[in-house]
């Protein structure tokens, strides 16, 4: 029988510290300011997820990969729905273009990155790459207006592909292609709130209509 997903611990820091270092809603890409601080050994634990999904004195670090490549002058962004088998119910459905979750204790085991590995983890688990790239973590996403949001911090990393070669390796991975950030932002309304926030906060496009403001 498959563990239920609620009964893994996940890694946390009191959502106090998290204010500590510095309150923002929305997108930074003051890395410097908040990485490797949120990792530290005296602020961070794994806790039951079933405890800490409704409480907001935790956040939950969630890393939030991004796949882009460079056509010509711009990116372009690999995007995809969510099924309805994805493990967040409150995201089901909804378009993303992010690709993560949990950091688990398993990832901790052999004394390794737990937050990497989660990281890596995540992306091989959800799709296949067949490219070369690099990695880069260029900012967090807070979102304290959901009540998905109130209760994770995420750790925004971009992943430049050499060529735009991804196929998901998940049924509940579907709808899935690349776009521009300008393309998708004329769905707006489509995808998830972080997934919002990054089109914004990485690649400085707002839905039609609407007029930028600068993030912290």
């Amino acid at each position: 029988m498959a563990r239920d997903p609620m009964d893994e611990e996940v890694l946390v820091i009191p959502a106090s510290y998290f204010h500590e270092l510095g309150y923002f809603q929305g997108f930074t890409s003051s890395v410097e300011r908040y990485v490797p601080q949120i990792f530290s050994p005296e602020k961070t634990s794994f806790r039951a997820r079933r405890l800490v999904e409704p409480d907001p004195s935790f956040k939950q670090i969630i890393p939030y990969a991004i796949l882009a490549w460079r056509n010509g002058d711009g990116w372009e962004v690999f995007h995809y729905t969510r099924g309805s088998g994805q493990g967040e119910s409150r995201l089901r459905q909804k378009r993303s273009i992010g690709i993560g979750g949990h950091v688990a204790r398993e990832d901790a085991d052999n004394g390794q990155d737990a937050f990497q590995r989660a990281l890596l983890r995540e992306i091989s688990e959800e799709v296949s790459i067949g490219s070369a790239y690099t990695l880069e973590c260029v900012g967090l996403i807070n979102d304290d207006q959901t009540d998905v949001g109130r209760v994770h911090l995420g750790v925004v990393y971009r992943l430049s592909l050499e060529k735009p070669v991804v196929t998901p390796r998940e049924a509940d991975v579907v709808g899935h292609g690349f776009a521009s950030p300008q393309q998708l932002a004329n769905n707006w309304t489509e995808f998830e709130t972080w997934s919002q926030i990054a089109l914004r906060g990485v690649f400085g496009v707002v839905p039609p209509g609407q007029v930028d403001q600068h993030n912290a």
